[in-house]
């Protein structure tokens, strides 16, 4: 591999786990340094650390703004760090339990339960049952009352989790927009082109970069992808709900399947790198 197209990657976007002091519980955090009690070995990166990737994104945006001071890429990678903070205030957010909601909700089950208990206790007081299908009448009567209590005890135990999931999709969809848009920045820069140098059109877009130049932008885009997946991926560290993490998952589906499709354009120019083309 061509020593150009080679370059240190940022800090890691992961935090390393250990074991986790008393104070420390709840604040979403490992200590970095240390050893494991069981054994001499270092301790091993357990848990994707929010600072860590803000650090990554923004010495890749110092990179991308070093070499391509003009370019739009350099404005795309603003976007995303600014994104990387507001989920990181998203991702504090649903770790954080919400109490006046929990008092809320709490509250209102308590009442629901002492209407239920009285309504009880007056029908066994004024209860004259006349024969079986009177009884089995209020069986039925019953059942469905406790059915309905039931769903209306469900409705209010999930209203914290529903709240949270509607603001971790509205963040999730944000990082979604913001992978085509990376893609839409690469979606012209094709290395064939490069290569064999074709008869341009009127339509045909500017080419200006060199092959090193090219084979940077692409890895940028492919990095910025990356970081992409692990912003969602934070998500569902700290707010353990099945549609986020559906919506997770198919954000880091679609970052590899884009990153992939730059790797290929990568493959191209170090294949033709090597044979001296």
């Amino acid at each position: 591999m061509p020593r150009s197209l080679v370059h240190e990657r940022g800090a890691g976007a992961v935090a390393p786990g250990r074991e986790i002091p008393p104070k420390a519980v709840g604040r979403g955090r490992f200590h970095r340094t240390g050893f494991s009690p069981h054994s001499d070995s270092p301790i091993v990166y357990r848990q994707l650390d929010d600072d860590r990737i803000i650090e990554t994104l923004e010495r890749l945006r110092h990179r991308i703004t070093e070499r391509f001071p003009t370019s739009s890429l350099a404005r795309v990678s603003e976007e995303l760090l600014a994104i990387a903070h507001e989920s990181a205030s998203h991702v504090a957010y649903l770790a954080k339990p919400n109490w006046p909601i929990r008092a809320t909700v709490g509250l209102a089950i308590a009442v629901m339960l002492a209407v239920v208990v009285t309504a009880a206790s007056q029908v066994r007081l004024a209860g004259n049952i006349a024969g079986w299908p009177e009884f089995l009448q209020g069986i039925e009567a019953a059942i469905n009352d406790l059915v309905f209590l039931g769903i209306a005890v469900f409705f209010l135990l999930t209203i914290e989790t529903r709240l949270k999931r509607r603001r971790a999709l509205g963040a999730l969809h944000q990082l979604r927009s913001i992978a085509h848009v990376v893609d839409m920045h690469q979606l012209t820069k094709d290395p064939e082109q490069l290569l064999t140098n074709p008869p341009s059109t009127a339509s045909s877009p500017t080419r200006t970069m060199t092959r090193v130049e090219l084979g940077r932008y692409l890895d940028y885009c492919s990095e910025m992808l990356s970081v992409t997946s692990k912003i969602a991926a934070l998500f569902v560290e700290r707010f353990d709900e099945p549609v986020t993490l559906a919506a997770v998952n198919e954000i880091e589906s679609l970052t590899a399947g884009l990153s992939r499709k730059i790797w290929q354009k990568i493959s191209m120019l170090l294949d033709t790198a090597d044979t001296g083309a």
